[in-house]
């Protein structure tokens, strides 16, 4: 019998296991169908931490992270299974149940008194997806397909599409859905299946999402809307309101205004800095309930998803970092153990931010990541109290070590850093400046007038 069997079930996860307890994993395991009766060296529940820990320690081989999560536990550090066997029981744990995890513990967390989490009353949220490099073979480039030049050529890796639906004032992701590169709709038919989780919310996005279907989804769900568009969107006004912005109808391709297919949607052009006009596009018709000039600057929130995918992507992942996983229902897998591991790191940030008074925009992400990892490997032998102590002393390491003061105003120019890359390519004349503090933007109203 392998020294692991009835031991590997009281592996844990550190910090993060305040938030995925062993019953919750034994919970959704058994929704799945993955719990298993006879006893194994790799239980169910064991691989459902070594999969999120596999996302926690990125860089890391599968006997390191083994280690990593039993310690001396048992002195089962001395016994870790090879790499085969790991690989056939993330296998047979398939995607699944750690997209239940995701599901169970993922969320809006900021409390009513966290003002820049709520405007008019209302939980702010954006919705933007991203692209994440997966191992180029046969399988996977089926899957998910990637990059083609002109003659139909791969350029590439796969990438694996992800759309969210993120709390902007915490980082937090509520909801999000896993596609292919090309194929299903994109991101706008990713974003139009999380509208109901996005109810009695302001949900911000940018210019590549408006559409009749996505719009009527989640205004039907009973989210308010606050979407940029191209400006030859919308571009007729049917009525000019007091404030200057206009009442309009948005169709189909190909649609007369007057179809009733249609949506009536109320457009906002302005200007910042006196540069291009950008449109926005509400469903908030009343100029009293939706004042334009606070709507223009809310607008800029939706920046704040570019951050949480900065952690994700950047500090968690590893930057440019390929996917570890090797078939396309492993690569699932992997991203939804990295959702469910972004989610809990948000969620302990939240918790310090809270314990102090502080903005979350404040806390350092990668010293929260770093103390999370540290937790992990310090685990063996201790207990939940023992934990909880470890949290108190992160605690009051806030204002010393973990707190990154205000943010700045900044602004950083955008350049290509791939081969292929969704940015335009940099000038041979374009002078490339580093990030550097500005001041606060002007934002300047354009009105409509009826012709």
């Amino acid at each position: 019998m392998h020294p692991w069997v009835g031991l590997s079930d009281e592996v844990r996860l550190g910090l993060l296991t305040e938030w995925i307890v062993p019953e919750l994993v034994d919970e959704v395991l058994a929704a799945c169908g993955r719990q298993g009766v006879k006893p194994r060296p790799l239980s169910g529940r064991f691989m459902v931490y070594f999969v999120l820990a596999l996302a926690l320690f990125q860089q890391d081989s599968y006997d390191d992270v083994a280690e990593n999560l039993v310690g001396t536990l048992g002195e089962m550090d001395q016994s870790v299974p090879n790499k085969s066997s790991f690989t056939r029981a993330r296998q047979q744990l398939g995607a699944a149940p750690l997209e239940g995890v995701f599901r169970r513990v993922a969320g809006a967390i900021a409390p009513p008194t966290l003002e820049a989490a709520f405007w008019h009353g209302m939980r702010v949220a954006a919705v933007d997806g991203f692209l994440l490099d997966v191992p180029e073979n046969d399988a996977t480039r089926a899957a998910f397909g990637g990059r083609v030049d002109s003659a139909g050529r791969a350029i590439g890796f796969p990438q694996a599409r992800v759309v969210t639906l993120t709390e902007t004032g915490t980082h937090a992701t509520i909801d999000a859905r896993i596609g292919s590169f090309k194929g299903g709709g994109g991101e706008p038919a990713l974003a139009t299946q999380m509208a109901d989780s996005a109810a009695g919310m302001l949900v911000i996005m940018d210019r590549g999402f408006p559409g009749v279907a996505l719009w009527k989804a989640y205004t039907q769900a009973g989210a308010h809307l606050l979407i940029r568009a191209r400006t030859f969107v919308a571009a007729k006004p049917m009525k000019v309101l007091p404030d200057g912005t206009y009442l309009t109808r948005m169709n189909l391709a190909g649609q007369r205004r007057s179809h009733p297919g249609g949506v009536t949607v109320r457009v906002i052009d302005y200007q910042v800095d006196g540069g291009e006009t950008i449109r926005l596009l509400t469903d908030l018709f009343d100029p009293d309930v939706g004042p334009a000039a606070e709507l223009a600057a809310l607008y800029h929130e939706r920046w704040e998803v570019e951050s949480a995918y900065r952690q994700l992507k950047t500090f968690q992942r590893g930057k440019a970092e390929v996917l570890r996983s090797v078939s396309p229902e492993l690569v699932r897998q992997e991203i939804w153990a990295h959702l469910a591991l972004h989610h809990c790191l948000n969620r302990i940030i939240m918790r310090l931010a809270d314990g102090e008074r502080l903005d979350p925009d404040r806390i350092s992400f990668v010293k929260v990541l770093k103390h999370t990892r540290r937790s992990v490997v310090l685990q063996a032998g201790r207990s939940s109290r023992q934990l909880r102590e470890f949290m108190k002393r992160m605690t009051t390491k806030v204002m010393r070590k973990l707190d990154n003061g205000l943010r700045r105003l900044r602004t950083a120019d955008r350049y290509t850093r791939r081969p292929i890359s969704q940015y335009t390519v940099r000038r041979k004349d374009q002078v490339r400046h580093p990030t550097r503090r500005v001041p606060e933007k002007v934002i300047t109203l354009t009105p409509a007038i009826l012709q």
